[in-house]
């Protein structure tokens, strides 16, 4: 009996369903240029140029300085579970205990609102630590535009490009949005008269949403992943991706079928690892500002 490499066999699968179902995919594709110096630390290079000096037309060029250092970063959160089903248990459930249900259902409810929940705690960890802009003004539709604004100002101030900026929003702010008083609105009605209210960007901002559970500022990940005691809402997350790092270093997904395992007997062992994490890099801060309940 074979054993199936469900990561290589699915993979179509894999990333339609993370593409379709996961918020923070878009915090995956920036800084692509960062390697793996072994197999749990990211090092991140940084330099130190100096400026231009007056020319001074004669011979020669003035002197600039240069330095460089690493900023290293260790992934830590690394995962995996595995569940044995017997092939009674397949049969007698008329089918609900397959394999593809189990992954499915894995993928759906726990792994991937666990990657989300962790990614945008972690950045809330990592610009707590690096004192970045995190603020309590409650936000409502009559300072929603304000608040907003304000963020931009800073970013734009800070040199951070206009280009690729992305707001994070709970399904109760994206309300806010929608009702924000001085934005100015274009509804679309089609053939069949409905009305289309979604607000997808602001100045050029994409806005996506993601579920209040999984925006919280911390989580206890002893057994699944569910919001710590401590834990606040985050409200909003408004980041350029150029900001961060964040990788999935190694996943691992493979199904044991009877036999072909010592502790399989005549079941099926189904196995699942993940290993990733996300950095806040230290001299991009300013790309990323949160608000939280107070």
């Amino acid at each position: 009996m074979p054993v199936y490499d469900y990561a290589t066999q699915f993979t179509n699968f894999l990333q339609q369903k993370y593409e379709k179902e996961l918020c923070s995919d878009a915090l995956t594709k920036s800084n692509t240029q960062v390697q793996f110096i072994n197999a749990q630390v990211i090092k991140l290079p940084r330099m130190t140029v100096s400026g231009y000096k007056d020319h001074t037309r004669t011979a020669g060029f003035n002197s600039g300085t240069l330095s460089n250092d690493w900023e290293a970063k260790k992934l830590s959160h690394d995962r995996d579970i595995e569940f044995f089903v017997d092939p009674m248990d397949i049969d007698e459930t008329n089918l609900t205990l397959s394999v593809a249900n189990i992954q499915n259902t894995f993928e759906t409810e726990q792994a991937i609102p666990e990657k989300d929940s962790y990614r945008f705690s972690k950045l809330f960890s990592e610009l707590t630590n690096y004192s970045g802009r995190i603020n309590t003004t409650v936000i409502a539709a009559a300072n929603f535009l304000e608040a907003f604004d304000e963020e931009m100002a800073i970013m734009d101030e800070a040199g951070v490009p206009q280009e690729g900026r992305v707001l994070y929003v709970t399904p109760s702010m994206n309300k806010v949005v929608k009702q924000a008083e001085g934005i100015q609105r274009t509804m679309t009605v089609n053939t069949a008269s409905t009305i289309n209210r979604n607000v997808h960007s602001l100045d050029d901002v994409e806005i996506r949403m993601v579920p209040a559970a999984r925006l919280k500022t911390a989580y206890d990940f002893t057994d699944g992943c569910t919001a710590a005691s401590t834990a606040k809402q985050i409200n909003w997350i408004l980041i350029h991706t150029s900001c961060v790092v964040c990788r999935d270093r190694y996943s691992y997904i493979k199904l044991f079928t009877p036999g072909t395992d010592s502790r399989t007997a005549d079941g099926y062992l189904y196995q699942n690892r993940n290993f990733g994490d996300l950095f806040l890099l230290e001299r991009k801060v300013s790309g990323c500002a949160i608000n939280v309940s107070a």
